[in-house]
């Protein structure tokens, strides 16, 4: 079939009328297909379940550094986790603190110490007026939610196939002291799972930004989530930033809420010790420590590194086919028509794909419509609001095999009826 821009209006129309035979096909069939968030599916929750009987009434509770897990204390995480933690991010044990499940709870509290307590000699940030942070577009909404409670204003910077773009970053960093952070996913961003090359580490390793206390939230989620034989990797920015005497710009983070149970997982954040320092005092009063249980079960189970890496290779088995059905699908049906772009991750738990501008909210209504649920258009930017509504966020991994198949075939004749309304001025 020829490209939609080429064809006339009255070949568009005669398309648009056999895409909507199909379209009410499938709205017959009463479907309810969900793609909305990067669960986990069933089959990898099921790889875990052996964490349920890594402990047991019999079991030592006594690790190097804790006479008896099930009791309090340890404010930073048993020290069997902090070393495991500190092999998966490649940063010494003395710089991590293990917490609860979730890694955007510490990244709510990192920012909450920001505004509340200050950082490197300057007063907190609730204390300086108006102050803002950077976020790489398209990107992660519940980092755009997040800042957006806390009333920082966030500002677009858009996405390369490097990473963000370094020129703004560096611009607007060293030009603005009300800037305080940006946001990084910096290995299979969310959502278009790109990893930041060596050249864009660098420059964030040695950014010289006007603010003293400006901070790089750099959320590795993906940092072991491969889904092929042909993984990316990322340079360490903690080796970078040393260089330049950086330490103290990075906060990084990190969890096993999709390695194991996402409801249940561990998570932990990396910092230099002028930053540990803060968040200690903050953790001290918020906290008498996390559920040491579950890091110890974690452990058991694992037992270092290696026994995460074997497992994240199951993981990988049962997620590439369900990424193949997502790019072979795009490609077949919309890969000569010119109205979609999207990428081909290498890993991480998402697929963006660009429809013509104007078109996204459209699509995702037309798939609500038929019984497909996917990521509200303009989620992938700060407040909701896409400046093209062109971005779409593709959750492959928790429908079953069949069901991903379906929602996808269903989601290109969506992307195809929008685009000829689009082109033909909403007929």
């Amino acid at each position: 079939m020829p490209e939609y821009l080429s064809m006339d209006k009255n070949e568009l129309l005669e398309e648009h009328k056999k895409l909507l035979d199909t379209y009410a096909s499938y709205k017959a069939q009463g479907l309810s297909l969900n793609m909305a968030r990067g669960k986990p599916c069933s089959e990898q929750l099921d790889l875990s379940n052996g964490l349920l009987d890594a402990l047991n009434s019999e079991s030592d509770f006594e690790t190097e550094d804790c006479p008896d897990c099930r009791n309090y204390g340890n404010l930073t995480g048993i020290c069997e986790a902090r070393n495991l933690f500190a092999d998966i991010l490649g940063v010494s044990p003395e710089n991590i603190i293990v917490g609860g499940n979730s890694s955007l709870n510490m990244m709510f509290d990192t920012i909450a110490c920001m505004q509340e307590l200050g950082n490197s000699g300057e007063k907190p940030w609730n204390q300086q007026g108006k102050i803002k942070f950077l976020c790489p577009v398209p990107g992660y909404d519940r980092h755009f939610g997040l800042t957006e409670y806390f009333g920082i204003e966030m500002i677009n910077v858009p996405m390369t196939e490097n990473g963000p773009d370094m020129d703004i970053v560096e611009k607007l960093t060293s030009s603005d002291s009300s800037i305080k952070g940006i946001w990084c996913i910096p290995k299979y961003s969310n959502p278009q799972g790109i990893t930041y090359s060596d050249e864009t580490v660098k420059r964030f390793a040695s950014l010289k930004p006007a603010a003293k206390d400006f901070r790089i939230m750099w959320d590795n989620a993906y940092i072991i989530h491969d889904i092929n034989d042909t993984p990316d990797s990322l340079l360490n920015i903690f080796d970078e930033a040393k260089k330049n005497g950086n330490e103290d710009m990075i906060f990084e983070f990190c969890s096993t809420s999709k390695v194991t149970f996402p409801g249940a997982g561990v998570a932990a954040l990396a910092a230099s010790e002028n930053n540990l320092k803060i968040l200690k005092k903050r953790y001290s009063f918020q906290t008498i420590g996390s559920d040491k249980l579950n890091m110890l079960r974690h452990i058991r189970y694992f037992k270092n590194v290696d026994g995460v890496l074997a497992h994240m290779q199951k993981n990988k088995a049962i997620l590439q086919p369900r990424f193949k059905i997502v790019i072979d699908t795009l490609e077949r049906e919309l890969s000569e028509l010119g109205i979609a772009k999207w990428t081909n991750p290498n890993g991480g738990y998402f697929v963006s794909v660009d429809v013509l501008d104007g078109c996204a909210k459209k699509v995702v209504e037309l798939c609500k419509n038929a019984g497909v649920v996917l990521t509200d258009a303009g989620a992938t930017f700060p407040y909701g609001k896409d400046p093209k509504d062109s971005n779409i966020r593709v959750a492959p991994t928790y429908p079953p095999l069949d069901e991903l198949k379906k929602a996808m075939e269903i989601f290109c004749v969506c992307v195809k009826i929008a685009a000829i309304e689009k082109l033909t001025n909403n007929l």
